[in-house]
């Protein structure tokens, strides 16, 4: 019989696996599942030497699986940067780049995750970062990457004045006057930062390992970069080359409107044939359709109801989305699409039922991405066309920018479907859970909880909650981490799940979050990670 060369045992083993749900231990060898069953079964299994770890009743999952996620990027600017998360007023926000600035001496001040629902165009300008940063350009980057700001000094190394045209798809945000205010949106981001320091590949590295050592902590040994371009594919090719990566990374290219559909294709085809094995590959193309509300960007069907009005344009035109998707699916591409507008929704849709229509049915699993709004005549369509909603369950709770932004701006019809998990569910659409980190924290069990209570947690006070008819299940949010966003990302065959043959992707909690209270699930720690049977995150205090 062939012998373990690592078991656990006393585990409550939730396997994922429909055939086998629940077992005590389970044998691994050469990095994969070699049984699973009781504990006094697999501790026979156990070979010469074999690594025993004891999970003490604790309760053992597949590994977690994050399938929007920005890791090398969000990780490079924590990495560097200041991170502004925990700001909430201009005076936080200046004191924590203040002292950042006062201990780095790096010709740019860069900060990262500053919280679009507070600080916005009317509040956040150059001569607020000014007060802060005198001396040096200074560059913060938003929470939802679609925002940045620049003081005075980065404002002139731009060389923005008021004549500068907006890039393609960007908007660089002017007073009355015509003056540039330092605020940025959109693609106008990307335009100024190549009159920025050009970071080295080797500080790209950096921001990678920040990036996984944090998903590991998070239980995660699989994620799927959710922007990608020739850099990205670089790093993490020669990071998977060398045996650096302690995730395994899937990808999806980023397509820009100024392509061609043959460019772009034959782009992205080359960096697929390049990068195809089991710890980093290319298989998704990324659409991104609107912008956010947050700076007046998300496209939506009829016009947005707050007192300002207006609307925002798609950023491909229609018939190019329908070629585009068309073209892509043909070649055997996933499309992952940001959408947060109705209008970019319903888009998006008709591009994948273009596609449908002219390639065949076949197990794409595209991905639609955050699906903030919803027009009802679309909920079905998910499911008619074998479409996943890829969603990041954290934004739907009462806060800042959901009550002060986006409500108003969708008015009290369209709020009725904001974040409408349960409504699309119900209708038959399949799913995966997922963070968007950095836009929001990479924890899993706090975005479960708030699947789970439409709520932000108990600790901070009573809080009403936001649409309860739109709750998702603790059962349903643990399959959108492990067996569904394995299939999301096409890894189902290997990951997932915890079966024989099946990677030996395993995660012990100190918790059991299908028995917890409701608001304890946010509190939830992995005590150990391992990645095909390799230990790569573990708490200290966890002795098994």
């Amino acid at each position: 019989m062939t012998q373990a060369d690592c078991v656990l045992i006393n585990g409550n083993i939730i396997t994922m696996d429909p055939l086998r749900p629940r077992a005590e231990a389970l044998a691994m060898r050469g990095g994969r599942v070699l049984a699973v069953g009781a504990t006094s079964e697999i501790r026979a299994l156990a070979g010469r030497g074999a690594r025993v770890i004891d999970a003490g009743g604790r309760m053992v999952l597949p590994g977690f699986q994050d399938t929007h996620i920005h890791m090398q990027d969000s990780g490079f600017e924590h990495a560097r940067g200041v991170d502004l998360e925990a700001a909430r007023s201009i005076s936080e926000l200046q004191r924590l780049i203040r002292d950042f600035a006062a201990k780095h001496t790096g010709s740019w001040v860069n900060g990262t995750g500053w919280y679009t629902g507070i600080f916005h165009d009317a509040n956040l300008t150059k001569k607020e970062l000014d007060a802060a940063v005198p001396d040096r350009p200074c560059f913060i980057y938003a929470s939802d990457g679609h925002n940045a700001c620049l003081n005075s000094l980065g404002v002139a190394a731009a060389g923005i004045t008021r004549d500068t045209p907006d890039p393609p798809n960007g908007h660089i945000v002017k007073d009355a006057s015509g003056e540039p205010t330092g605020m940025l949106h959109e693609d106008a981001i990307y335009w100024v930062r190549q009159f920025m320091p050009e970071p080295t590949d080797s500080d790209y590295e950096d921001g990678v390992r920040y990036g996984q050592a944090l998903c590991n902590r998070h239980g995660f040994t699989s994620v799927l970069d959710a922007m990608v371009k020739e850099r990205h594919v670089r790093v993490y090719g020669k990071m998977a080359a060398e045996a650096a990566l302690t995730v395994r990374v899937a990808s999806t290219a980023k397509i820009d409107p100024d392509e061609s559909v043959k460019g772009a294709l034959e782009r992205v085809l080359a960096m697929r044939e390049a990068h195809s094995d089991g710890m980093f590959k290319v298989h998704s193309a990324k659409f991104f359709l609107d912008g956010v509300f947050e700076n007046r960007t998300a496209a939506m069907i009829a016009p947005y109801s707050d007192a300002v009005g207006g609307n925002a344009p798609l950023m491909f035109p229609p018939q190019l989305i329908n070629d585009m998707f068309t073209a892509f699916d043909a070649a055997r591409f996933q499309i992952h699409v940001h959408v947060i507008g109705d209008l970019a929704l319903r888009a998006s849709l008709d591009g994948l039922e273009m596609a449908l229509r002219a390639n065949g049915p076949w197990p794409s699993l595209h991905q639609i991405a955050h699906v903030q709004a919803l027009d009802p005549r679309d909920a079905p369509r998910f499911h008619q066309l074998g479409a996943m909603m890829n969603i990041q369950p954290l934004w739907a709770r009462h806060e800042a920018s959901t009550d002060d932004v986006a409500l108003p701006m969708m008015g009290p019809e369209r709020g009725k479907l904001m974040y409408a998990f349960r409504t699309l569910i119900d209708a038959g659409a399949d799913y995966a859970l997922s963070s968007d980190w950095g836009v929001s924290t990479l924890n899993p069990f706090k975005i479960m909880e708030t699947a789970v209570t439409r709520q932000l947690p108990a600790k901070k006070g009573k809080h009403p909650v936001f649409l309860p008819e739109q709750r998702m299940t603790r059962a349903e949010c643990l399959k959108g981490y492990t067996v569904n966003a394995a299939r999301a990302a096409w890894r189902g065959a290997d990951t997932g799940a915890l079966s024989p043959g099946m990677l030996a992707d395993v995660i012990i909690l100190d918790r059991d979050i299908l028995a917890c209270g409701d608001y304890e699930l946010g509190d939830t720690s992995v005590l150990l990670t391992l990645l095909g049977g390799a230990e790569v995150w573990r708490d200290p205090s966890f002795a098994g």
